[in-house]
Order: C-alpha cells, then structure tokens, then sequence
C-alpha cells in the first residue's frame, strides 16, 4: 500500500474517531453504575480473614481495598509486623489494578517474561496474597493478608475473607 493511501486511510480513521465522539449522549450513557463494598462488608472480609489466620497462628495485617484500590479497610493483629500495613494495602491495590491474584501476576511477571516490567511500576506487590473479590461478573475490590509464612498462607486467609462475604455480596 502506498504511504498515500495509509495517510488518506489514516485520516478518514481519525475523521470517524472524532465523529463518532461528537455524537449526542443521552443521560443513561453518561453516567457509569457501579458496584462498591461497603465499609460494613469490607470489615467483615478483613476480620475473617484475621481470625482464619490468627487461628493458625499468624499474626498479620489484612487489608481490604475498593476497585480503585482505595483502602477501605486495615487491620492488625496484635503482634502483626509493622511491614504489613505497607505490604497488605499494596497487595490489595495490585489484585484491585490488575484484576488477578498477585500470585498469579508473580508468575506472570518473572524475570524474562513479556510483562516483567510491571515488577517496576510503584505500588506492584508481585507476591502472594493478594486476591480480587468479584460479584456479578466484576471486579468490586480487593483482600490481601500480609504476615503469613509465606504467599500460600498469605491467599489461604484471603480466600476465608471473601468466602465470609460471599453470600453478601452475589448479585
């Protein structure tokens, strides 16, 4: 094809795009509906993964985060490292962004793979524990345990969390 044609094709593109963005809206398309926890049901996540933990004997810090990856929620088990405050609210922000467990981006994003790079991006917490908490289809927040021995334990007292809000939260 002629660099010709690729401009004209181009142009009539960018003719469509624009177009097409100035059509009329009606009230019902410019606004968005979506599904939030809300702070009770966030609590109740947060406090049963706590005690799934602490009836392991892990001391950990949970957090519970909205769909931006705002926190909602933070607690501290009694002797819970001062490091999971940090960890467990940057764990739930990665689940919120990326939409999958941080166990899964970790594998995901391993030295050599195509997305490796993400690793760079502030706030990504490329280890376990960190879940997304879905209803209806969609991504409504994020959990993540911080202070288990290991990501296993970390995503075990996450999971509890969100199998205790599950009945809330199904559309």
């Amino acid at each position: 094809m002629t660099k010709i044609w690729m401009g004209r094709i181009a142009l009539a593109t960018a003719a469509l795009a624009t177009a097409a963005l100035a059509l009329p809206v009606t009230a019902a398309e410019a606004l968005v509906t979506v599904r939030q926890l809300t702070p009770e049901i966030a609590h109740k996540a947060a406090q049963a993964a706590l005690l799934h933990c602490r009836a392991r004997g892990y001391s950990v810090g949970v957090a519970v985060v909205d769909r931006a990856g705002l926190p909602q929620v933070f607690l501290r088990d009694r002797f819970g490292g001062a490091h999971t405050f940090d960890t467990a609210v940057n764990k739930a922000w990665t689940a919120a962004s990326f939409r999958m467990s941080t166990t899964d981006l970790a594998a995901e994003t391993q030295a050599g793979r195509p997305m490796s790079a993400i690793r760079q991006i502030p706030r990504v917490a490329a280890l376990g524990g960190g879940l997304p908490i879905e209803a209806g289809g969609a991504t409504v927040g994020a959990i993540a345990v911080s202070g288990a021995p290991g990501g296993d334990a970390d995503d075990d007292c996450a999971r509890a969390g969100i199998r205790a809000i599950q009945a809330d939260i199904e559309l």
